[in-house]
């Protein structure tokens, strides 16, 4: 079996891992991060989004030999001890989840968007959770809370 070597919150990782096995599943299984959930199967639903060197990817379309020497960052990886990351503490300050199963994908994707958009729309925001599906709360307060969390990331608060 082959070995992959990645960083994975900042700190090295090594496993060894079928040639099939994706991200998600060494990320959850050989890692034990399962705050990257596995919700279709099919790549369709955005709950296992993380960032793979500064870009946020459906961790189930990636193989983890593809990731070899990447940087890749989970929602575990987000807060700083125990302050929340801004786009984590505008979910929760604005009622951004339900269940929260879909929730760190959505954050992690939130993340992303921020960093490459500052100030974005509704509607950029409603375009850009396009591969995010949620099941609970209809988006409205995800959208807000995005928004928030973009503010907040940009400095506004």
């Amino acid at each position: 079996m082959p070995s992959v070597t990645l960083t994975v919150n900042g700190k090295k990782a090594t496993a060894e891992v079928e040639n099939r096995t994706l991200l998600v599943q060494l990320l959850r299984e050989n890692l034990g991060l399962t705050g990257t959930h596995v919700g279709c199967d099919t790549s369709q639903c955005g709950a296992c989004v993380v960032h793979v060197n500064g870009v946020s990817v459906k961790s189930c379309t990636l193989l983890a030999v593809q990731a070899e020497g990447a940087d890749v960052l989970t929602i575990e990886g987000l807060a700083k001890g125990n302050d929340l990351h801004p786009m984590q503490a505008a979910f929760r300050e604005n009622h951004g989840l339900q269940c929260g199963f879909c929730t760190p994908g959505m954050v992690m994707s939130a993340v992303d968007l921020a960093n490459k958009n500052k100030n974005p729309s509704e509607h950029e925001i409603r375009e850009w959770l396009e591969g995010n599906i949620c099941r609970c709360t209809g988006y409205h307060n995800i959208v807000k809370a995005i928004k928030a969390g973009a503010e907040a990331m940009a400095g506004g608060r």
